[in-house]
C-alpha cells in the first residue's frame, strides 16, 4: 500500500506562500575519491543523462568508470575546493539568497527560495520538505540552465515531479524550462564581459565554451545545440562583435561517442598553433562557477593553450551572484508567477489574515482538528 506524505499536518488558517525551488547539478561533498565516487554514481546513473540500455551501462559504470574516474576527479576539485566548500554549492547558495532577498522586498514573507541538486546536498526533495513546512501551497520550480537539454532540465522535471507525486496535497506547480535568449540573461553576460574587458583589456578572441551533450541527443530532437548558438549570437550582437571575433565549441566530452562539435580543448589548441597572444574564454550555459569552468576551463585549457604555442588564456567567470544576474532571475521569477496571489499588485487578491482566521474558526467549529 502506497502511503502519501502529508507532514506537518494540514493547519486551518494558516498563511499560504509561494515556494521557488532553484535547481542546479550537483557537486560531491568533499574532494575524495569517496565522495566523488558517490556523486558521479548518482549523476552518471540517471537515464536522462546516459541513454544506453541499463544492463549494458551498469557493467560499464561499475566495471570501470567508477573504478578509475573518482580518484582523478577528486585530484581535479581538489584544484579549486574552498575553505567554504565546493564554488558551485558556494555561488549557487550565494544566487538563491540574492534571489530570495530581491524577490522578498516585493512580497515581504510571502515568497520563499530554495536551492536543491539534482545529485548532492542540499537534494530537490529536502528543499521541497522545507517549502512544505513553510506553507509553500505554489511551487516554481527554474532550473538554473539557461538552454534546455533532455540531459539536465529534463531530469530536473523527473526528480521534482517524483517527489511532489509523493505528497498528499499537491502543490500548484509551474516550470521553467529554458531562457537561453531572455533579454535580461543577454545583458548581464554582455555586461559581464565588457567589464572583464574594461579591466583585463580584450583578448584577439573570444570563445564561447557549452557544455557537451553526446550529437545524438541533438539528431533525436534535444534543442539544446541550437539554443546555444542562439545565445552565444546574441551575446556577440550586444558586444558588437563581428563574425571572426567569436566562435562557439563544446567542451567536458565523455566516452568514445561522438559528442557535439566543434570540441572545445581542439580549438583552443589550434588557435594556440596560430600564437595567438591573448584567447578569451567565456561559458554562458553555467549559471554559477564550478569544476567544468574553474579547473576544465582555467587551468587545464590555459595549460593547452600555452604548450601550443598560445600566449594567456584568460577565462572570463559565469555570472554567479552578480547583481544584474540576481535581477533577472528573480524577474524571471515573478513573470512566471503571474497570476498567483504573491505576485498579483492588487491587494484583494491576497487572503487577508482576518479572513484566515475566521476560516480557522468556521472550521474548528465543524470538528477540524487543527
Amino acid at each position: 500500500m502506497t502511503t502519501f506524505a502529508s507532514l506537518p499536518p494540514y493547519t486551518h488558517g494558516r498563511p499560504e506562500s509561494l515556494g521557488v525551488l532553484l535547481v542546479n547539478l550537483g557537486t560531491p561533498d568533499a574532494p575524495t575519491p569517496t565522495a566523488v565516487r558517490r556523486y558521479l554514481a548518482r549523476f552518471l546513473w540517471d537515464p536522462r543523462v546516459v541513454e544506453l540500455p541499463r544492463v549494458l551501462w551498469w557493467m560499464i559504470l561499475h566495471g570501470y568508470i567508477l573504478r578509475f574516474r573518482p580518484a582523478r576527479s577528486a585530484r581535479a576539485y581538489a584544484k579549486i575546493w574552498t575553505d567554504e566548500g565546493s564554488p558551485l554549492l558556494l555561488h549557487s547558495q550565494h544566487l538563491t539568497d540574492a534571489v530570495g532577498r530581491l524577490l522578498d522586498t516585493a512580497a515581504p514573507g510571502e515568497v520563499h527560495v530554495r536551492l536543491g541538486m539534482s545529485y548532492g546536498s542540499p537534494s530537490i526533495e529536502s528543499a521541497l520538505d522545507d517549502l512544505h513546512g513553510l506553507g509553500a501551497r505554489r511551487i516554481l520550480c527554474l532550473p538554473l540552465y539557461p538552454q534546455y537539454s533532455c540531459t539536465t532540465t529534463a531530469s530536473v522535471f523527473d526528480a521534482v515531479t517524483a517527489a511532489l507525486g509523493r505528497r498528499r496535497w499537491v502543490p500548484e506547480f509551474r516550470f521553467v524550462n529554458h531562457y537561453h535568449d531572455a533579454p535580461g540573461y543577454i545583458a548581464a553576460q554582455a555586461a559581464n564581459i565588457r567589464e572583464f574587458w574594461a579591466d583585463h583589456g580584450r583578448g584577439e578572441r573570444l570563445l564561447f565554451s557549452f557544455h557537451g551533450v553526446p550529437r545524438q541527443t541533438m539528431l533525436l530532437g534535444d534543442p539544446y545545440h541550437c539554443q546555444c548558438q542562439k545565445t552565444a549570437r546574441l551575446i556577440a550582437d550586444a558586444l558588437g562583435l563581428a563574425a571572426g571575433d567569436w566562435q562557439i565549441t563544446f567542451q567536458s566530452r565523455l566516452g568514445r561517442a561522438e559528442w557535439l562539435r566543434p570540441y572545445t580543448d581542439e580549438i583552443v589548441a589550434a588557435l594556440g598553433k596560430q600564437g595567438l597572444a591573448r584567447l578569451d574564454v567565456v561559458c554562458p550555459g553555467f549559471a554559477a562557477d564550478c569544476l567544468e569552468t574553474l579547473e576544465e576551463i582555467a587551468m587545464q585549457n590555459a595549460e593547452l593553450f600555452a604548450e601550443s604555442g598560445g600566449g594567456s588564456l584568460r577565462y572570463i567567470p559565469a555570472l554567479n551572484a552578480r547583481h544584474d544576474h540576481a535581477t533577472f532571475i528573480a524577474q524571471l521569477i515573478e513573470s512566471h508567477a503571474g497570476g498567483w496571489p504573491e505576485t498579483s499588485r492588487q491587494a484583494d487578491a491576497r487572503e487577508s489574515a482576518e479572513e484566515r482566521d475566521d476560516s480557522r474558526r468556521r472550521a474548528l467549529a465543524m470538528g477540524a482538528q487543527q
